[in-house]
């Protein structure tokens, strides 16, 4: 079926309509917190504050760089493998990320940072924000290359808010610990993607499947994402954990999950081809699996060994993952997983969600201090009979809201999304940047080597053969005129001396 792509109308009026959308929303609720306030410098005189080095802003800001470089720079760039879709991976990222965030903050805002009829903003809000929007980059890898980029506004719409809705209720109701997204950000970005991109299926798109392969230079700029996103991973997991040990824990925690999943992922890519060599798409993403498995239990008490562990199966896991699962997804139950993000995101998932259950279920004063345990889990107060066991079971409870709410979700927006009405391309045009985009091809001009046999040849038969890749035109070399002699003829005469 071939729909209308011009979205010349359709797009600045959605994106214009969006964005005075959230410029009232935020002119009725949003105020700055009062750290972020001009009165600040009363508040530090009434808490006999003696320094702004204590103000919130200088302990969170530089996480909230590396999560924010993550989501802009990680996440773009990882998708850029596709050898004709690079404006659209790094731009509708771009797109969708900065519309997510401004939606993230008033709708975690509602939930989270709601006092006296506004919502306080400070650095926190937008470390959460860029979390929410992370899960949407998440569900975004599903769909590379086959939604509008209207598709992709809507869709980051309705992920935002059932992804608020569900981490209030997972952390506040149900209490669950999920410092680095584990099930808030990983499992559920990754099924409510695989869930819509199922209710997407689309049974010709085969003919576009020559553009679902990778380049060269292509994969080259994917592992520049990937180098981002290992790097200040260990950032993310622990940015919105308290200050000191907790958040120190969770930094090392990811570290080492990290490296083990490196390694391993290595090791399982080259021993799965025939002739040991590395597969790029396991390296660009199985190596990314120790962190996102880590992200539950990042904050406890692990311990280093743990982690590695973590790591170590979850880059297994990962890499067979992309191996042999994909291909079954796609041929048995049409999950058309552009990006892998089952195996890089959702089994890791599952399996952070798990070891967190685990971890806070067999978790010990005499591992953590009797003070150690009461604040890491918050026990104390109205949870004063709450017991490790009873913990492990809100745990695993999380894990199966965050799958429930991401396979319901995921459900009415792929339908809502299969309206052929938002400009989506044909499966033929699939994987295509110029379908969106204004594309200039590339003039490379291709030098044919002087014939040695006819040296004596003038200039003129020695030019140049410029293959536009543009036209595919041909500009022939001027055909060769007689050889003429460069050299004064000189009487016979005066060569006898």
């Amino acid at each position: 079926m071939a729909w209308n792509t011009n979205l010349r109308g359709r797009l600045p009026i959605t994106c214009l309509i969006l964005q005075v959308i959230m410029v009232v929303l935020f002119g009725v609720f949003v105020r700055y917190d009062i750290q972020a306030d001009a009165h600040w410098w009363l508040e530090k005189k009434r808490k006999n504050i003696s320094s702004d080095v204590e103000n919130e802003f200088y302990y969170r800001y530089p996480s909230f760089q590396d999560v924010h470089a993550m989501v802009f720079v990680g996440f773009g760039f990882l998708m850029t493998f596709l050898q004709r879709y690079g404006f659209s991976a790094v731009g509708f990222n771009f797109l969708l990320a900065a519309f997510g965030i401004q939606w993230a903050l008033l709708m975690q805002g509602w939930f989270h940072y709601f006092e006296e009829g506004h919502i306080v903003l400070s650095v926190e809000n937008i470390i959460q924000a860029d979390f929410c929007v992370a899960s949407s980059c998440v569900a975004f890898g599903a769909v590379l290359g086959k939604v509008s980029p209207m598709q992709l506004l809507i869709m980051t719409f309705f992920q935002v808010t059932l992804f608020a809705v569900n981490e209030f209720i997972l952390l506040n109701l149900i209490e669950a610990k999920d410092a680095g997204g584990s099930m808030t950000i990983h499992t559920f970005g990754a099924y409510f993607g695989l869930t819509v991109t199922w209710i997407l299926y689309r049974k010709n798109l085969e003919q576009s499947k020559q553009r679902q392969s990778s380049v060269y230079h292509s994969d080259l700029f994917a592992m520049i994402g990937t180098l981002f996103l290992w790097i200040y991973w260990p950032s993310f997991n622990s940015a919105s954990s308290f200050h000191g040990d907790a958040q120190h824990r969770a930094a090392l925690n990811t570290y080492l999950s990290l490296a083990a999943s490196v390694l391993t992922t290595v090791a399982v890519s080259s021993i799965i081809h025939k002739k040991g060599k590395l597969d790029m798409v396991h390296i660009q993403n199985a190596t990314l699996a120790g962190g996102v498995g880590v992200g539950t239990a990042a904050e406890m008490m692990l311990t280093p060994y743990g982690a590695l562990i973590v790591g170590f199966f979850c880059g297994i896991f990962s890499t067979l993952g992309f191996a042999y699962l994909s291909p079954f997804l796609e041929s048995r139950l049409r999950i058309q997983d552009t990006c892998g993000i089952h195996n890089l995101h959702g089994i890791p998932g599952i399996i952070g969600g798990i070891v967190g259950a685990v971890t806070a279920a067999y978790s010990s004063p005499d591992v953590y201090g009797e003070p150690g345990i009461v604040h890491s889990f918050g026990f104390g107060g109205y949870k004063s009979d709450w017991t490790k066991r009873m913990q492990g079971k809100s745990q695993i409870f999380g894990l199966l809201l965050s799958l429930a709410m991401a396979l319901v979700g995921g459900i009415i927006v792929g339908f809502i999304l299969k309206l052929p009405v938002w400009g989506q391309a044909a499966d033929e045009n699939c994987f295509e940047d110029s379908v969106y985009w204004e594309v200039h091809e590339e003039v490379n001009a291709v030098y044919i080597p002087e014939n040695l046999v006819h040296k004596h040849s003038t200039l003129a038969s020695t030019m140049p053969v410029v293959l536009s890749t543009a036209s595919t035109s041909i500009i022939p070399p001027v055909p060769p005129t007689p050889p003429v002699s460069l050299v004064t003829p000189v009487p016979s005469a005066a060569l006898v001396h």
